[in-house]
């Protein structure tokens, strides 16, 4: 993404300028419009770029319970920027039903994107990201005013499988066929969960990841930003990299430094993560 972007047609599609807030009219004209289809889900995101002498942006819209989730990330981008890289927030429109975000886009090009076109850089790239989940989880916990742990996870879960808002035919392969409540149940037989906090991304995957030159240049979707379990960032990115080589699994928490990693809580994030 930003200055040197290599998106595949599978991850952006071009489209037309989309009716804006008068407060964001002037911040977006010019700008070429494209829908991002790896995006949040019930919502839209969209990249705005080739502007002359303008940086490129991201511009999330969405409506009702996730206007609160836009709304909840918008917080959080600004708090988390006193800590690591990420988006500046450039402007953002918010009432009860509907919020929109206009954030700048970070250079580089994803870790996903990155693993999946320079095979040979790929332990390096494992490495990088090892690194600044370090760095992540360093933030003081006194510092952090954000809850995400998973007594408070597990509560919105069950507010969502009630709602009927789980996605059960975007399961992961393991879980294919499962209902909502079948990973319920499964989340059950593995508490407790003894805690062991730090400040969490809550969606640390390889597509929210940015890399520049093999360094990490920032982290994007920070909407579940907050206190909770270092297992929720380390199962997800370590689920990610499964799909690429087992022994990158292996490597990033050999890296994070983990010799010995707790399988329940790898396994209880992933079950969890399924709900949202």
């Amino acid at each position: 993404m930003g200055d040197d972007p290599v998106i595949g047609a599978d991850r952006q599609k071009a489209c037309p300028a989309v009716l804006v807030p008068a407060s964001l009219s002037s911040l977006v004209a010019g700008y070429q419009w494209a829908r991002d289809l790896v995006g949040q889900s019930g919502g839209a995101v969209y990249r705005l770029d080739g502007k002359p002498d303008a940086p490129d942006l991201f511009l999330k819209h969405g409506r009702d319970a996730l206007a609160e989730e836009i709304t909840s990330e918008m917080v959080r981008l600004r708090w988390l920027a006193g800590y690591i890289s990420v988006p500046a927030v450039t402007h953002f429109v918010g009432a009860a039903d509907e919020a929109w975000l206009l954030m700048t886009a970070l250079p580089g090009q994803t870790a996903y994107q990155l693993l999946e076109a320079q095979p040979a850089e790929q332990i390096a790239i494992v490495d990088a990201l090892a690194s600044f989940l370090r760095q992540l989880h360093a933030i003081p916990l006194g510092d952090c005013p954000f809850t995400s742990d998973h007594a408070y996870r597990r509560a919105r879960a069950r507010e969502r499988i009630d709602a009927g808002l789980v996605e059960e035919d975007d399961f992961d392969a393991e879980r294919e066929g499962w209902s909502a409540e079948q990973v319920w149940d499964a989340l059950q037989t593995l508490m407790p969960l003894a805690p062991d906090p730090v400040v969490t991304h809550g969606d640390f995957s390889l597509d929210n990841i940015l890399l520049r030159d093999g360094a990490v240049v920032g982290c994007i979707d920070a909407g579940r930003v907050g206190i909770a379990d270092r297992y929720q960032d380390l199962a997800i990115l370590w689920h990610s990299l499964g799909e690429f080589d087992p022994c990158l699994q292996e490597r990033f928490l050999a890296r994070y430094g983990i010799a010995d990693p707790d399988r329940g809580k790898l396994h209880f994030h992933l079950l969890l993560d399924e709900l949202f």
